[in-house]
């Protein structure tokens, strides 16, 4: 589908460049030096002040209306990239070994200046805080540009997430619990090495771990109530030197991923005590240690109204989708939501024939009318909310 009156082509293909650029030249949490410089070159274009180096790499712009007690909103875009080797094929993929752009922050980068000229050629009666944040992919960058005062006068935010699983033209703003949990688990397996043609003599590392992973599966299936979405999965399992010896040592990582707070602590309680019994069993010394993640985004009732409202003035109330089902996946902007109220956005993306290819794939790709929808979105939204609380 493409909503070209959403935005002048003109415009159009400057958020499209600006998104292909910063796809070229990836760069990891608190390395977004490149991508920082190109964004203050394009508010320098646009006109609108900015300051950069806020939590090492991020950028703060501010359009003032000339009244600090005039409403403010703050918009948030994510800057960046994931350790991967790109397989897109695509004209203008990544030129540097190892590092991509697969979960679409290049996007939100893009759609978040198409915004800023937006508001910058018919300004609305209210101020205006766009955040450009480093390090949403497990580097916290969100609580980092908090405490650099970000939020400050900031009455509500709203940011949004290229989506995948949905259509160009579907968005969903939706209040309550929009994901999860994010936290880790690592457990040390430590038994007794020894020749594989004698174990008897040992405590064999693999087969503990082997069924503590298994036994682990069955905290979710079995021992927690199935309509509170939650899931553990153990990605990483290492052991062992040689085929003809017995592991003394075992190392297991895992994320547990949860909507609930009470279901999340039980978890914990669970696979510690899963851990003790197995160590008695098989007498092996097993250590768990669980990682705090990041928390859920919880969008509050009326901002998120606010959006939906405003989506549906841009795109028709059609387009506007329910969420279903909390998405186990992680998002920094709750961070965000802990300090003012506001509301994270899923806007779709899919290109024809890749529905549902999943983020952080070598392979992931967007369709780039998402950009024009993105930026004419939070156009509107901010021009909503400012009308409605100057009345």
């Amino acid at each position: 589908m493409f909503f070209p009156h959403l935005l002048e082509e003109n415009s159009f293909d400057k958020i499209c460049q600006i998104r292909r650029e910063i796809h070229q030249w990836p760069e990891l949490a608190f390395e977004e030096y490149k991508t920082a410089a190109l964004i203050a070159r394009e508010l320098e274009t646009i006109g609108i002040p900015y300051e950069t180096g806020v939590s090492r790499t991020g950028v703060v712009a501010r359009l003032d209306c000339g009244d600090l007690f005039a409403p403010t909103v703050a918009l948030r875009a994510d800057m960046d990239a994931l350790s991967l080797v790109e397989e897109t094929g695509l004209s203008f993929a990544s030129r540097v070994k190892g590092r991509m752009h697969a979960c679409g922050h290049d996007g939100h980068v893009a759609m978040l200046l198409g915004a800023a000229m937006l508001l910058k050629k018919n300004p609305p009666p209210g101020n205006v805080v766009f955040l450009f944040q480093p390090a949403e992919e497990g580097g916290g960058g969100a609580l980092q540009m908090i405490k650099a005062g970000s939020l400050n006068r900031v009455d509500a935010i709203f940011g949004g997430h290229i989506d995948l699983h949905l259509q160009v033209g579907e968005v969903v703003a939706q209040a309550g619990v929009n994901s999860a949990f994010t936290d880790e688990v690592d457990i040390t397996i430590k038994g007794k090495g020894g020749h594989a043609a004698r174990p008897h003599e040992t405590v064999d590392a693999v087969v503990v771990a082997s069924v503590l992973v298994v036994t682990i599966q069955t905290i979710i299936s079995r021992q927690i109530d199935p309509t509170h979405p939650s899931v553990i999965s153990i990605g990483y399992l290492y052991a062992g030197s040689a085929r003809n010896v017995i592991a003394e040592q075992a190392e297991i990582k895992g994320t547990i991923r949860t909507t609930d707070d009470e279901i999340r602590k039980e978890i914990f309680v669970k696979i510690n005590r899963m851990a003790e019994s197995m160590g008695a069993l098989y007498g092996a010394e097993i250590s768990v240690n669980i990682i705090e993640g990041y928390p859920p985004v919880i969008n509050t009732p009326f901002e998120s109204e606010l959006a939906g409202k405003a989506v549906a003035k841009v795109l028709g109330s059609d387009s506007v989708m329910p969420l279903g089902r909390p998405i186990l996946g992680g998002e920094d902007f709750a961070y965000y939501l802990q300090h003012v109220p506001g509301c994270f956005l899923r806007i779709g993306a899919a290109k024809p024939g890749q529905e549902h290819l999943p983020s952080h794939s070598p392979r992931f790709d967007f369709d780039e009318e998402a950009l024009r929808i993105g930026a004419r979105c939070y156009d509107e939204i901010v021009r909503t909310y400012i009308e409605y609380k100057r009345h």
